[in-house]
């Protein structure tokens, strides 16, 4: 039996021998200078950085040293501070990419503020007309006022309201068109930082030849 057995603790014995030597060799300095030696990490050595060697001596790993709670806070708020500015820089790297892919060209871009002025200028357009309608209107009912200049109070009721309405109407028309002339600023300056932004994408994605004097193209304002 022992005969039979023999062969069988052999291979086992070779096996551990070879986990065994090949487990990792841990190394450090510690705090006085000494160097320390394990076969898994120092203890001694956690707070500074530690080196996993092959059974060869061949340097496999560096263990970094462990972080201190507040250590461990700082650091994580360093990487959400890094993963935030990635996020940014990709979505800006994404919206740059959409504007270039919607103003290829300086013409492209012309047209379509040229475009949004113009409708903008249309509606501004009807106000105006409208006001125009409602001053013709205003002028009628004064003249059916005129029959009660000397004492206003017997003025109907109904010819009281419609000038009230009118007022009102021709308030609203004001601020209207006030407004549409401010949102013609806004439509304008949005296409100004739009243009600032694409004359440098547009140099970037036409690079002048080399030797070429020629810079990048040139943009109407």
């Amino acid at each position: 039996m022992s005969l039979l057995l023999t062969p069988g603790l052999a291979g086992l014995a070779f096996w551990l021998g070879s986990v065994v030597a090949a487990q990792d060799i841990y190394s450090c300095l510690d705090a006085k200078g000494r160097t320390l030696t394990a076969d898994r990490p120092i203890p001694e050595c956690t707070d500074r950085t530690q080196r996993a060697l092959s059974p060869s001596g061949l340097v496999k790993r560096q263990i970094s040293p462990s972080l201190t709670a507040h250590e461990q806070a700082a650091q994580d708020e360093k990487n959400r501070w890094a993963a935030e500015l990635r996020a940014r820089e990709a979505e800006d790297r994404r919206r740059d990419k959409a504007l270039l892919l919607r103003y290829p060209t300086p013409e492209v871009h012309d047209r379509e503020r040229a475009a949004a002025l113009l409708q903008i200028d249309e509606v501004i357009k009807a106000s105006s007309k409208r006001r125009g309608e409602l001053a013709g209107q205003r002028q009628s009912l004064g003249g059916e006022m005129e029959f009660y200049v000397k004492n206003p109070s017997r003025a109907p009721a109904l010819l009281k309201r419609r000038l009230e309405e009118n007022e009102d109407s021709v308030a609203f028309q004001q601020r209207f068109i006030a407004d549409q002339e401010q949102e013609k600023k806004r439509v304008n300056q949005r296409f100004d930082e739009e243009l600032a932004k694409l004359r440098q994408l547009w140099a970037l994605a036409n690079p002048p030849a080399s030797g070429s004097a020629t810079g990048p193209p040139t943009v109407r304002n």
